[in-house]
């Protein structure tokens, strides 16, 4: 394919964010949208490693609206598809997500977010001990002061599937998507003029789009600035308990530090490692270790159900982690007017996706947010230090 010339937007990156902005883009009327990803079947990307949940339980209001707005467009999917696209079944799951807490500090911090969840529209119902133990029996709560659950619109879904989505609606539309790896850029003043392709060269744009996951910090070094972003590796269990078999059962986080959430007749697991840092951004290898020595007992004292059980496979992703606070860096980077990033989602990055594609395309097309305003996630916040903390990162 001839991609040769000038474009209006180049998108680095085709995972669920690339793929999201170009939806927008070409839904806005941007025909002219090239979108550059190095391995179409992102076998190691974050969106295809994922456990695919969403939920609307956070710590920050923007947080909420923008999981409020995630979970209406995975609900009305059809409203979004172009004439003729093929609208694939999400198998959208809405079992909630149930938040334990396990001191009397932790439920204070449990009631102040849940009151800000409601008054931005969550669903999100508090519970004591003896009515988490009526509404889930088969939770020991011995050592839960308070319980947060999304009793609406939390859940989970098919990550590829909505990829698919985003990238046919795209493509529809008159995207293009190419197999090829930014490896530089050129600028002009404040501006760049045009992205280095590893196979087709330079190529020049109006706008580019950083979409790039864990590698979005090399785009800005090529610019000669620094981006908080960096890979931290995350191994997922898949868990068989034939005594635990509750498939209604919520997506629990335990104040343990592990969560778990039904998968067919199994479960999935996981929890962050006490030694949490940067990853080599090629090691894929699942720690098997975890499981053993910091997972399985906690299951266990949390589900006795778990008393008999099996990992049958793990898989390790990457997350996108921002270390200034763990929150979305979007739009425009400050000192070059015509970059806009979308990267460090830290984790809750695939939720995320739709309302973020959206609001990019605003930006690129409108000038500004028209629709929720992300702007208490700019780039500004980095140089300031100004951190918007996300406390309930799983």
């Amino acid at each position: 394919m001839m991609v040769n010339g000038s474009w209006d937007v180049i998108i680095a990156g085709g995972g669920i964010m690339g793929a999201s902005a170009a939806f927008w883009l070409t839904r806005m009327g941007v025909t002219r949208v090239l979108v550059v990803e190095k391995d179409p079947s992102h076998a190691r990307s974050s969106t295809a490693l994922s456990v695919a949940s969403i939920r609307q339980q956070f710590t920050t209001p923007v947080n909420v609206e923008i999981s409020r707005f995630g979970f209406a467009f995975l609900a009305s999917l059809p409203d979004y598809a172009g004439p003729g696209q093929e609208v694939p079944d999400l198998g959208l799951v809405e079992n909630g997500y149930l938040f334990l807490a396990g001191s009397d500090a932790a439920a204070h911090a449990m009631r102040g977010a849940a009151a800000m969840q409601c008054a931005h529209g969550a669903a999100t119902r508090l519970l004591d001990p003896p009515e988490i133990a009526q509404r889930f029996p088969y939770l020991a709560t011995g050592d839960v002061v308070l319980g947060s659950w999304g009793a609406a619109r939390e859940g989970w879904f098919d990550n590829m599937g909505l990829l698919r989505f985003f990238r046919s609606g795209a493509e529809a539309r008159g995207a293009v998507f190419v197999t090829d790896e930014v490896t530089g850029l050129d600028r002009d003043g404040l501006r760049i003029s045009g992205l280095r392709l590893r196979d087709r060269g330079m190529l020049h744009c109006g706008v580019v789009v950083n979409a790039m996951g864990t590698a979005a910090a090399r785009l800005l070094g090529w610019w000669g600035e620094k981006l908080p972003v960096e890979p931290r590796k995350r191994t997922v269990f898949l868990v068989d308990a034939p005594e635990a078999r509750h498939p209604d059962a919520p997506l629990i986080v335990d104040h343990s530090g592990i969560y778990m959430r039904p998968e067919g007749g199994c479960w999935l697991a996981g929890v962050v490692p006490s030694e949490d840092g940067p990853a080599d951004p090629e090691d894929f290898e699942p720690d098997w270790r975890l499981f053993e020595e910091l997972i399985w007992e906690r299951l266990w004292r949390r589900m006795p159900g778990f008393a008999a059980a099996k990992a049958l496979r793990a898989w390790a992703g990457h997350y996108a982690y921002n270390t200034l606070d763990q929150n979305a860096i979007v739009g425009v980077w400050p000192g070059c007017d015509n970059l806009i990033l979308m990267n460090g989602f830290s984790g809750h990055g695939l939720q995320q996706a739709p309302a973020m594609g959206r609001g990019v395309a605003e930006l690129i097309v409108a000038g500004r947010y028209r629709t929720l305003d992300l702007s208490p996630l700019g780039p500004d916040r980095l140089a300031a230090g100004r951190a918007l903390k996300e406390q309930a990162v799983v």
